[in-house]
């Protein structure tokens, strides 16, 4: 049998390694689970999110609006006043990172377990 009649997932499917790559970024998923709870400017975002600098939420916002997850309305007042919002694709994110968060609080425990006795073991 030939070992390359069978493609690799991430070859198989030609977006899921960059949409993984994209979803997968903790900047993201925070900017998705705050703007999940409505229309929010930048200056909300960064409060909101608390550890992220300011040009890392502005290039995230960015890769998000460019990806067509995010909306940006620059609204004509001095300053200029610019909200952030999901758009329909973007709330179809949602639930999967909602169900992940899930995840990840009711399992916590059992990861940090599984650390623990991994590190242990490798001590040994």
């Amino acid at each position: 049998m030939k070992v390359d009649q069978y493609p690799s997932l991430l070859n198989s499917h030609p977006y899921l390694r960059q949409t993984l790559d994209l979803v997968g970024d903790k900047w993201v998923t925070v900017v998705i689970y705050v703007l999940s709870h409505g229309t929010k400017r930048h200056s909300e975002l960064q409060r909101e999110i608390g550890d992220v600098s300011q040009r890392m939420l502005t290039r995230t916002l960015r890769d998000l609006e460019r990806n067509g997850l995010v909306q940006r309305n620059v609204y004509p007042a001095v300053p200029p006043m610019v909200e952030y919002s999901l758009t329909p694709l973007g709330e179809t994110l949602i639930e999967p990172l909602r169900s992940l968060c899930q995840w990840s609080m009711e399992h916590y425990h059992e990861v940090e377990a599984a650390r623990e006795s991994g590190n242990s073991e490798m001590s040994q």
